[in-house]
């Protein structure tokens, strides 16, 4: 099982990137997807979370409204758009992954705890500059 993020780079403040992170070995159809976050000298931040289904997702305060996680199915990849990006969103961004057989639109499966995830990328880096 690997997850490959991808999609990082160096963007000005205001700007945005899409981050992915593809999924192989196996298919993650009942599987939550989540992206997290480690800025230098900080610990492992929760950034947003998707359900298997697509229908629940959460987000951390400071990516509200900016940030938008999906995920194609098909494809076996989760997205994490980032808009309006800041300063503050310079950091490592990780995806991953964890099993979660809840209903399509039950709440519950959308876990900010990173010690729930089984399975982590490697990690893409974002730098935001002002």
């Amino acid at each position: 099982v690997q997850l490959q993020a991808s999609g990082g780079g160096l963007v000005q403040a205001g700007n945005s990137l899409r981050l992915s992170c593809a999924a192989s070995g196996r298919r993650f159809s009942r599987y939550t997807m989540g992206w997290f976050r480690q800025a230098s000298g900080k610990e492992r931040e929760f950034v947003a979370g998707i359900n298997w289904s697509g229908w629940n997702t959460a987000y951390a305060g400071s990516v509200k409204g900016r940030f938008t996680i999906s995920r194609d199915k098909d494809k076996n990849t989760v997205y994490l758009q980032m808009n309006s990006l800041e300063s503050e969103d310079t950091a490592v961004y990780y995806c991953g992954a964890y099993y979660c057989s809840g209903c399509a639109s039950c709440s519950g499966c959308t876990s900010i705890l990173a010690h729930e995830y089984d399975y982590w990328g490697q990690g893409t880096l974002v730098t935001v500059s002002s």
